[in-house]
């Protein structure tokens, strides 16, 4: 934008100076011409006063007085009787001159001189327009620069605030540049600035309240289940649901623990380095049971022994809900895969089902985005839960779905901790 002004105003300035300047300069050089011809005349009229006063007087007349009189002219003077007199330098022949003749009673006088003078003249008065022109350009370029700047730095700046406001950071910067309309521009952000940080706040607030007030029901529902466990009469049945229905309570926990953590703006949560393959083949066992009813298989493959970051309870959070995802939308056998690349450790979830629809397949991930069969807040949490703990969540292949869930490396998060500890180097 900057260099868009700087040449339109650059050209608005060159085309004025051009319709000035051009005939300025046409008038300049007609008129030393016109004006070197009229000294002439005036000069011829001279010397033709002068000699017909000698000859009526009967002085002499000598060609030293005349050129003494009109020095830098080349005057030819003749007499009745037809005497010739020369005064000045004769001009080369073939030099263009400017010249006048005037003649009376018999006296004919011719003054003369070198158009290469007029021409001098009119060239040095033709390269003081011409610095003027520039000198004109030249202030035109810097006052459009002055302007360009004093136009785009404002406008520069409001992007950076745009740009601050989407990355969360919405503090009013309170700027003002001079310029009205920007100036308006700058109150709205500032305004939308305060409306954003107002929002967030509210949100992390509702956040950190929900989750708050969802602990107390969950631990005393812990206890009662514990106490429903250790006071079984049938050990092998109640005590079997009553531990699962335990670790379903405990992982909620988890949960709303990640949740507070994430309102805390803690990104790491409560992550540590663990083994991923109890929570993986606890997930298939634990979901086998309803696909089998649907005539479906959950099979396990890849790597075993990885070690990644996590929160035990949110990673088993995530499984289910990609694996209920895929009891839903999905088809065929589900294959849960765990691999290991050089950044992280991954866990591949797909099935072999129609896949994600187009429509939808770039915003699978967002708030209350769904096929059809669901409330569109599964994808959305569960990514929301991957990312506290510093990892993500991808859908890498649409037709049939597959999920990836990238998990850093312990060594990674060892690495991590250290420079947490011994701060920046």
């Amino acid at each position: 934008m900057r260099r868009r002004l700087l040449l339109s105003t650059l050209a608005v300035a060159v085309v004025a100076i051009l319709l000035l300047g051009i005939p300025l300069a046409y008038a300049t050089n007609r008129l030393i011409h016109e004006e070197a011809q009229q000294s002439l005349e005036r000069e011829a009229a001279a010397v033709l006063a002068g000699v017909q006063f000698r000859l009526e007087s009967k002085q002499p007349i000598t060609k030293d007085l005349i050129a003494q009189e009109f020095p830098g002219r080349y005057i030819v003077v003749r007499l009745p009787d037809d005497t010739l007199i020369t005064a000045g330098t004769a001009p080369p022949k073939g030099t263009p001159v400017i010249s006048d003749r005037r003649s009376t009673a018999g006296i004919q006088v011719e003054v003369s001189e070198e158009a290469s003078q007029v021409e001098d003249d009119a060239l040095r008065s033709m390269l003081l327009i011409g610095s003027l022109v520039l000198l004109g350009v030249a202030v035109t370029v810097g006052l459009a620069m002055v302007q360009a700047r004093r136009l785009t730095l404002p406008l520069i700046d409001l992007a950076e605030t745009a740009d601050r406001l989407g990355t969360g950071n919405a503090r009013p910067r309170r700027r003002r540049y001079g310029i009205p309309e920007v100036d308006r521009v700058a109150e709205v952000l500032d305004r939308s600035a305060v409306r954003i940080a107002d929002l967030l706040a509210a949100s992390r607030e509702f956040a950190s309240d929900a989750s708050h007030q969802l602990r107390t029901p969950l631990t005393a529902l812990t206890m009662r289940l514990d106490e429903m466990v250790e006071a079984a009469d049938y050990p092998d049945v109640v005590r079997e649901e009553g531990s699962a229905a335990l670790a379903q309570v405990e992982r909620l926990v988890a949960v709303v623990e990640q949740l507070l953590a994430r309102a805390r703006h803690d990104r790491t949560g409560a992550a540590v380095p663990a083994g991923i393959d109890e929570i993986v083949a606890q997930q298939v066992e634990e979901w086998q049971p309803i696909f089998s009813r649907d005539g479906r298989e959950v099979r396990l493959t890849g790597e075993r022994e990885l070690v990644a970051v996590i929160t035990p309870a949110g990673l088993s959070q995530i499984i289910a809900t990609l694996l209920d995802n895929s009891l839903v939308h999905g088809a065929g056998t589900v294959t849960l895969h765990t691999k290991v690349t050089n950044a992280s450790v991954v866990i591949e979830v797909g099935d072999e089902g129609p896949g994600v629809p187009p429509e939808i397949e770039r915003r699978v991930f967002e708030r209350t985005v769904t096929g059809g069969k669901g409330t569109g807040l599964g994808l959305y949490l569960a990514r929301s839960l991957v990312s506290v703990d510093g990892g993500r969540l991808e859908l890498v292949r649409s037709r049939p779905a597959c999920f990836a869930i990238f998990l850093r490396k312990a060594t990674e998060a060892r690495l991590a901790n250290e420079r947490v500890v011994s701060g920046p180097v």
